[in-house]
């Protein structure tokens, strides 16, 4: 079997992957910057940082794999550079690491926003495993970060080396001990603290089966191939009222014109930026994404990986459930809601 050296392991998807990988007998080691939450037997947790060389090289000796998910995440920052720098310059590190000490197989966890183009209007775009975007069509400062380090895995691919690249949709479901955007995002809803919503599309997947994907690509993968790790292409309106029927809550039903969120998007950047220096409620990268309807198709990646995915009722049942029992949701359910007691 040999050593799984997790980058990023203390993370939503991360930790779902340390679990899996622990339950199939595997050994692992951690690097992360971040301590666990909640620390999982037998495994090596090692909190330093992707950027530091050193350290990585140190991680890396003696693994058979590296599954690399490590990355500075969020689609607003302070220092718009640090994206380019940790993201491109971890990859980097993490493949000259495994290049170094022999590592049989990496997967690079990339992101599905790499594959959505700006500057193409909003007519709908459909994207696959072959889509290709160019560095100046990419949202923000995030985005740029991310395509630079996929970048980075399909040039060692592409020099003869085992790397797959996965790109996980956003994550949803259970276990998100850290509130990432998109857990905040339903906790927000739920707990009624957002008066309206605009309207996108998004594509969710539930961090398990994300998890259990990045296994099966480092399983039967191909080098330098593109694996979208996406589930369920849903409207925000439809998100709601899914969420509505489990917690047993009336939820938001007004939208924000796209026009009216573009401009206050722009507007709180600034401010974030050179004011507040705070996120903004709503990142512009994130409104400029959510402008484009994307229809994600992965039957590929299906059919090679042979990944199939929950239902999206179960992962935001186990959502709702996983909120209550850990006192996130500011009102008690509906004693009718279909979820369970979380107890």
């Amino acid at each position: 079997m040999g050593l799984n050296l997790v980058t990023g392991g203390c993370g939503f998807i991360g930790t779902h992957l340390v679990e899996l990988l622990r339950r199939r007998g595997e050994a692992v080691r951690v690097l992360d910057l971040k301590a666990p939450i909640e620390p999982i037997a037998g495994v090596d947790y090692q909190q330093e940082s992707i950027a530091d060389a050193a350290a990585v090289a140190r991680a890396a000796g003696g693994c058979r794999r590296i599954f690399h998910l490590a990355a500075l995440s969020g689609l607003w920052g302070p220092d718009k550079k640090a994206f380019v720098t940790v993201n491109r310059t971890g990859t980097r590190n993490v493949l000259d690491a495994g290049r170094r000490t022999g590592v049989e197989t990496i997967v690079h966890t990339s992101t599905e926003s790499v594959l959505i183009a700006m500057g193409r209007g909003r007519r709908p775009q459909t994207v696959n495993e072959h889509t290709e975007c160019r560095l100046s069509e990419m949202a923000g400062a995030y985005c740029r970060g991310k395509y630079l380090a996929e970048q980075e895995a399909r040039h060692a691919a592409g020099e003869g080396r085992r790397v797959v690249i996965v790109n996980p949709t956003i994550p949803a479901g259970p276990g998100d001990h850290w509130i990432t955007p998109p857990t905040r995002m339903m906790l927000g809803f739920l707990n009624g603290a957002y008066p309206a919503y605009l309207d996108s599309t998004l594509n969710l997947a539930d961090a398990r089966d994300i998890a259990e994907g990045h296994w099966l690509a480092a399983e039967h993968g191909e080098a330098g191939q593109r694996y979208i790790l996406g589930a369920h292409d849903v409207r925000i309106g439809r998100m709601l009222a899914l969420l509505g029927e489990l917690a047993g809550r009336e939820m938001v039903k007004r939208r924000v014109p796209y026009a009216l969120a573009y401009a206050a998007g722009a507007v709180n950047e600034l401010i974030a930026d050179w004011i507040t220096h705070r996120p903004p409620a709503a990142p512009f990268s994130g409104i400029r994404l959510a402008g484009v309807p994307v229809t994600f198709d992965n039957r590929e990646t299906r059919r090679t990986l042979c990944w199939s995915p929950r239902p999206l009722e179960d992962t935001l049942r186990d959502a709702v459930a996983d909120y209550k029992k850990r006192g996130l949701l500011r009102f008690p359910l509906d004693p009718r809601a279909n979820v369970p007691s979380g107890e």
